[in-house]
């Protein structure tokens, strides 16, 4: 059965949370702020938050900012995952994966559908990692924030968590290329 190994110790990641949005500023980003407050009470570090507007440079920059630094381990995104002409973040994001994760959409897709029903075929919530970072792409509702935190990220980003996590196979992210993420992590 799936859960928690209370055997193994728990280890805080530092996560990046990204807010795309025309209109929102950080004292009305309520997906930002649920996602924030989430991540604290799992006991890892928001280590920078940020909004961007919904445009494919300006996405790509913050996020490849946050790849390259070796200190983000994790980075979340909300907003733009739509089908209006502004929902640009897939497109944005998508080209610096290294590898995509299809398994987290499709998850995503079945816990949304349990929530809001065949609305949920209205996400484009995309995965994948790049620079021995993790990269999720979330819409920009609280609602959806909240049931990939709650539903998959909680669990998938917590070192205890059994079958298997993420977390465990960071230090092996970036392997094939060498680079300084890999060299040397610990979990």
């Amino acid at each position: 059965m799936p859960g928690i190994d209370e055997t193994r110790q728990f280890v805080p990641l530092k996560i990046a949370v990204l807010t795309v949005s025309d209109t929102r500023e950080m004292a009305d980003d309520k997906s930002g702020a649920t996602l924030a407050d989430r991540i604290k009470a799992a006991g890892h570090t928001v280590h920078e938050r940020a909004i961007v507007p919904d445009d494919v440079a300006a996405i790509r920059a913050r996020v490849k900012t946050w790849i390259d630094m070796p200190d983000v381990d994790v980075i979340i995104t909300t907003g733009g995952t739509g089908f209006t002409g502004r929902d640009v973040t897939p497109e944005a994001v998508e080209p610096l994966f290294e590898k995509k994760m299809d398994g987290f959409a499709t998850l995503f897709l079945i816990v949304s559908h349990a929530k809001i029903g065949t609305s949920a075929i209205q996400t484009r919530a995309t995965a994948g990692v790049a620079g021995a970072t993790y990269i999720f792409c979330l819409p920009g509702s609280p609602g959806a924030c909240r049931d990939a935190w709650d539903e998959i990220l909680l669990h998938q980003l917590d070192y205890r968590y059994r079958p298997c996590n993420f977390v465990e196979i960071m230090p092996r992210l970036d392997e094939h290329l060498r680079r300084p993420k890999a060299k040397g992590a610990t979990v």
